[in-house]
């Protein structure tokens, strides 16, 4: 599983989840993303495709937020983190992906890291730390479009033009090595945030993406504090290591 994410930045792992576990899942991540939608009604009839900070108190209760933090902390969910990881793995996020609300909104094609670094910081980047999306679509979806290998290469000429939009280009346009990654409820993506990737839009997307990475505090300092779990709520975790690697990490403003 290491080599082999090691060499094409992701793994897909069919039927990760049972009926079961996906419905219980749903039923908290959907409560999240109505409330979310309400509060942020603008935001999401404009372009929103994503939000963020599930386990925040924000829109769940503790209840809600421990059923998210019982399977993050699960030996099913960090047995793939240690060997992926195998030194402090640490707990950085949680996402959650949706269609936009404008149905011609076109996705694009994108480095994580693109967003708060320079060009030559994201150089740099492809041989520093790794983060880590575990994508686990609760409804059948279209999936993703990923361009293998690129978490530890540069762009080549056609996959910079496209993505940063330059000399005409638009970032999404097709890529000549982009590779569709079709995904269903209970399936489970793990990819690089430093590969070349975009989400597919259509039927009814919501995806639940945990982020793990290396212990980096240059990575760390975008953890919120208030997404963490309490000393109570880390004692029911059959793995609670992720997070415990994160607490010691983190150093709040």
């Amino acid at each position: 599983m290491n080599k082999a994410y090691r060499e094409s930045g992701y793994l897909l792992i069919k039927n990760f989840l049972n009926e079961s576990e996906v419905l219980k899942l749903h039923t908290v991540v959907a409560e999240f993303h109505r409330l979310w939608q309400k509060d942020n009604a603008t935001y999401y009839a404009q372009s929103a495709v994503n939000s963020a900070y599930l386990t925040n108190r924000e829109y769940l209760n503790d209840r809600q937020r421990q059923v998210l933090f019982d399977f993050i902390g699960s030996e099913k969910v960090m047995s793939i983190v240690n060997e992926l990881i195998p030194q402090q793995p640490c707990f950085l996020n949680t996402q959650l992906f949706f269609n936009p609300m404008n149905p011609k909104q076109r996705n694009y094609w994108h480095r994580d890291p693109q967003y708060h670094l320079s060009i030559e910081q994201q150089k740099v980047a492809l041989l520093a730390s790794d983060v880590i999306h575990f994508r686990l679509p609760l409804l059948d979806e279209p999936g993703i479009e990923l361009v293998p290998g690129t978490h530890k290469r540069w762009d080549s000429t056609e996959e910079l033009k496209v993505r940063l939009e330059q000399a005409g280009d638009k970032n999404n346009q097709p890529l000549s090595q982009g590779k569709i990654i079709k995904l269903e409820a209970g399936d489970l993506l793990i990819f690089s945030a430093n590969m070349i990737h975009r989400g597919l839009y259509g039927l009814d997307r919501l995806a639940f993406d945990i982020l793990f990475c290396q212990p980096d505090p240059s990575v760390i300092q975008f953890v919120s504090n208030d997404s963490l779990p309490t000393a109570e709520a880390l004692t029911s975790l059959e793995n609670s290591d992720a997070f415990d690697n994160t607490i010691k990490l983190y150093q709040p403003d």
